[in-house]
């Protein structure tokens, strides 16, 4: 009996343990470069964050519509639209979940036309991987506060 309890009390702290790396937030990447979205992804991964990846516009509205992410990381340049009309796109039915752009579009003019389109931060790559994890939490941070305020 006591490996039993022990047993179920171990698998209960995993669980627990599963559902604390859990609250760091739900992501969806939109990038269209599997090696970038592979090493972003495990980059966030291993800060406690879920990610769902996207590779083109359809996918990720897609995806949008079926879950409830903390955050969209989206690159400048994909498939099928630029990020800046997915960014439009996304503000349409969510205009309060925090928006970031993550790409080498690197001119001013780009990052102008994602502000404008309604994203909160626009980082060129490439950045340090602690530089990415720093915004990504900042965001996160405020929506969450700002949302708890409103509520």
């Amino acid at each position: 009996m006591a490996l039993e309890e022990a047993a179920a009390t171990y698998a209960s702290m995993v669980q627990g343990r599963a559902r604390l790396e859990a609250s760091a937030g739900h992501i969806l990447y939109v990038e269209d470069d599997e090696d970038s979205r592979d090493l972003v992804t495990c980059v966030l991964a291993m800060h406690n964050y879920k990610v769902m990846t996207a590779e083109n516009c359809d996918d990720a509205l897609m995806l949008t519509r079926s879950n409830e992410f903390d955050l969209y990381l989206i690159d400048n340049w994909i498939a099928e639209c630029s990020g800046v009309d997915l960014c439009k796109k996304l503000r349409e039915f969510d205009p309060r979940k925090p928006i970031l752009f993550y790409s080498g579009a690197a001119y001013e003019s780009d990052k102008q036309q994602a502000l404008t389109a309604g994203a909160q931060g626009y980082l060129v790559k490439p950045v340090y991987n602690d530089e990415l994890i720093q915004q990504v939490t900042r965001l996160i941070s405020a929506a969450k506060r700002t949302s708890s305020v409103t509520e």
